[in-house]
Parts: structure tokens; C-alpha cells; sequence
């Protein structure tokens, strides 16, 4: 069977409970969550932002992104007796790093499961074909049921992520010794990685909850136009991207699961790959008209070559 490429986005989380799956919803949640964030500490944000309350979306997290990077800047060059900046600024960017981990490891502390009618065809086909996969989604969902149902099994698992015991290595991605298996890749990284060192590792699923105060350095979870730094900041997500060039010039169709097309850096890189490639956008049919779409994706992605499928609920799609 031929080898593809699956681009899983939030919309897998958002069919199946959009009240948790809303950004907009984790971002209050863990602002008004006790033992979070100081009110000192929410006052700071909320000056670097102009308003009260949390962020709304990520426009907002624009601002933030911005005074976190001037801080670090300042705080890399500020040694002395006299700081460039004062303890908040200098504590700045560890306070929103904290807020935005757990923002993200709300969305993905989700207790629901996959539908087994939707992950069991899935994950049949993906052990078939060892099509890769990347999520840009912070959930475990999908994790969960490619790890219980033996997707993952170190070098010989139908698919690798780079993450062994002793940590994130991209020499694991390399394929050796006839190995043949496809690539997951957490495109937008995941709360699950934390530092160790110089190494990154991952967390046990059971590990990671809104109790523990070790905030990742690989999530991307900030403006569009933020993200690409971000990336590029962290070794494991770096590879990730550069491993998802090798995924597309191996497969024979990409299939965009749940993705909104809003996140430009993907779409740049997706292009010139998919005016050769087949490709399919699944995609909830209350996103808007089925010609509307067909023209936001011909105009992102410059394809004829896409079919845009539209349902009321993309877990029913098995089409793989």
C-alpha cells in the first residue's frame, strides 16, 4: 500500500468536545485557576496586554511573545550591580512560560477517548502502510492510541518520534539496519517535553498534570507569526520540521485532518510539495461553504490537486 502523509490538527479535538478544545476556554481556565498565577504576577500580564483578564486567542499571546523576547534579550546582557530590568521584568518570562505550559497541558489533560470506530481503521492502516503522522495539537488523544494499541516500540514500532528513554536523539529518525518505519511528528511540540540537562525527554502520560511546575521549552503555542522562531528554538521541534520534508517526498497523497490552514509556516512549506501531490483537507462542514473553502485552500495551498472533504463530524471520516 502506498506510503502517506496525515497532518492532524485541532479539530480532532475540537468534534469531540469544542468547550475544552477552545484555546480561549484554557486560557481563562488556568487563569482563574487558584495556586496558577500570583495576582502580582496576572497584573504584570495584564499591563504587558492593556486590559484585565487573560489573553484572548492568539493575537493576544502576540504581545506577550514580544515583551518575553525583549526580557530574555535584556536579562542575557543585564549582569551587574545595576539590572537593565527590574525583578518583574526579569521574572517575566519564566511567569508566562508557567502560564502557557499549563495552558497547554490543560488542552491536553483531556479524559475523553477517540471513538474506536474512528482510531481503530486508523491505526490499521498506519501499521499497513506506515504512513507518517504529525499533530499539530497539543492533546493526547491520538498518543494515547497509537501507544496502547503498539504503534510506538522503540526502532521497530511502526512509527518513531526520536523519543528513547534516554531522550530526544534525532539519530533515532534515521532509518538503519532495513528499518522502514514512518515518522510522528509533533510539529508544535508537546507539554510531555521537558528538560533534562542538555537532553530533552519525555514525561510519563501520567506525570503530567496542572500540579507540576516544569514548563517546556517546546511547545509552540503563540502568534502565527511568532511560531517559526519558536521552532526553530527548540532541537526537537527543528528536526521535526525538517524530517516533515522527508515525509512529503515520500508520500503519495497528504491528507490535512482538522487543520484550519491558518498557520502560515505550514503552508509555505506544503506548497510547492503539493502541486505534485495528491491531497485531501477533512474538515467540519459548519466551517462554511463548500465553494468558499475549495477557494481558501486552492488560494493557501496554489493545488488542483485538492479535494476538500467536508463532515459533521470529522471522526466519522475512514477513508483512509
Amino acid at each position: 500500500m502506498p506510503r502517506k502523509l496525515i497532518i492532524f490538527g485541532n479539530g480532532l479535538g475540537m468534534s469531540l468536545c469544542p468547550e475544552h478544545f477552545s484555546l480561549q476556554n484554557a486560557l481563562n481556565n488556568i487563569w482563574n485557576r487558584d495556586g496558577v498565577l500570583t495576582d502580582e504576577q496576572k497584573q504584570l500580564i495584564a499591563r504587558c496586554l492593556g486590559k484585565d483578564g487573560p489573553p484572548e486567542g492568539e493575537d493576544e499571546l502576540d504581545l506577550l511573545h514580544q515583551a518575553i523576547s525583549y526580557c530574555k534579550s535584556l536579562n542575557r546582557i543585564g549582569d551587574g550591580d545595576i539590572h537593565w530590568l527590574t525583578e518583574d521584568g526579569q521574572s517575566f518570562p519564566e511567569i508566562t512560560a508557567k502560564y502557557i505550559h499549563k495552558v497547554a497541558t490543560f488542552l491536553h489533560n483531556y479524559d475523553g477517548e477517540l471513538p474506536p470506530d474512528f482510531y481503530e481503521p486508523l491505526i490499521e492502516f498506519v501499521k499497513g502502510t506506515k504512513s507518517h503522522v504529525a499533530t499539530l495539537n497539543y492533546d493526547k488523544l491520538l498518543y494515547n492510541s497509537f501507544i496502547d494499541n503498539d504503534v510506538f516500540n522503540g526502532y521497530n514500532g511502526y512509527l518513531v518520534d526520536g523519543m528513547i528513554d534516554q531522550g530526544f536523539s534525532s539519530e533515532t529518525l534515521v532509518r538503519m539496519y532495513g528499518n522502514n518505519f514512518g515518522y510522528y511528528l509533533h510539529l508544535h511540540g508537546s507539554p510531555l517535553f521537558v528538560e533534562r540537562g542538555n537532553s530533552i525527554s519525555k514525561l510519563p502520560r501520567q506525570n503530567l498534570t496542572l500540579n507540576r511546575d516544569e514548563p517546556s521549552q517546546h511547545i509552540v503555542l503563540t502568534h502565527v507569526k511568532h511560531k517559526p522562531a519558536v521552532i526553530s528554538a527548540s532541537g526537537a521541534l527543528s528536526t521535526y520540521w525538517s524530517y516533515l520534508r522527508s515525509a512529503l517526498e515520500e508520500a503519495e497523497e497528504v491528507i490535512l485532518f482538522g487543520y484550519s490552514g491558518l498557520d502560515e509556516h505550514l503552508n509555505v512549506l506544503l506548497k510547492p510539495y503539493l502541486k505534485h501531490t495528491r491531497n485531501r483537507i477533512v474538515e467540519w462542514d459548519g466551517a462554511g461553504a463548500q465553494d468558499e473553502r475549495e477557494a481558501f485552500w486552492l488560494s493557501e495551498l496554489g493545488s488542483d490537486l485538492t479535494t476538500v472533504v467536508r463532515l459533521n463530524n470529522i471522526t466519522d471520516f475512514v477513508d483512509w
